[in-house]
């Protein structure tokens, strides 16, 4: 396992999670809930969908070099503008999807349908399966992803309220953004060059 991939991993997919709407519905979900018991749901969820994004990436790394890198731009580039058009009202459906009595198994179990749903095709898990596809490594990048999506529903339960005190939504989105567009372009130079 490559620990430099991992760790590039973590922080592309931290940074694209934080803004992201299964980070607002574990806010939710730990701000009702148990964090524990909400906690167990969403970490299942996140691991499920972790392994769908590397059989994709598997499956698009068995494309030739050069259409492999002009796919990964297409994607990374597509992601990049879906993180900036991103609708503002995700934590009101974060909210309304959640009403259940919180036994571990109820909490545990809406947590983890309402994260995977709200995580199937999401922009985390099209990057996973773009890094999958780029790094060939999918020890390193299900680990870093994995890991990532972790930290970042565990923060969202236990202290989400004082970090958007602090740091603005639209800043995390516009930094997260920046970086797909940035690894967009050196695709697209990787595919060019062949």
């Amino acid at each position: 396992m490559n620990l430099a991939v991992a760790a590039t991993t973590f922080a592309l997919v931290f940074f694209a999670e934080l803004p992201d709407k299964t980070a607002l519905a574990s806010l939710v979900l730990g701000s009702r809930y148990r964090p524990s018991f909400a906690f167990a749901g969403v970490a299942a969820a996140f691991a499920v969908h972790v392994v769908l994004a590397l059989v994709a990436g598997g499956l698009l790394g068995l494309l030739p070099h050069r259409w492999l890198e002009a796919v990964v731009a297409a994607l990374f580039a597509l992601g990049s503008v879906l993180l900036l058009l991103r609708g503002r009202n995700e934590a009101e459906q974060a909210e309304r999807a959640i009403d259940v009595p919180p036994t571990f198994i109820r909490v545990a179990g809406t947590s983890f349908l309402v994260i995977l749903v709200a995580e199937f095709g999401d922009l985390t898990q099209i990057l996973i399966a773009n890094l999958a596809a780029r790094y060939h490594d999918p020890l390193a990048v299900g680990t870093g992803g994995l890991l990532a999506l972790w930290v970042v529903a565990g923060l969202a339960m236990v202290g989400g309220r004082g970090l958007l005190r602090l740091v603005p939504m639209r800043l995390i989105t516009v930094v997260a953004a920046g970086v797909m567009a940035v690894l967009a372009v050196v695709s697209l130079i990787g595919a060019i060059r062949g």
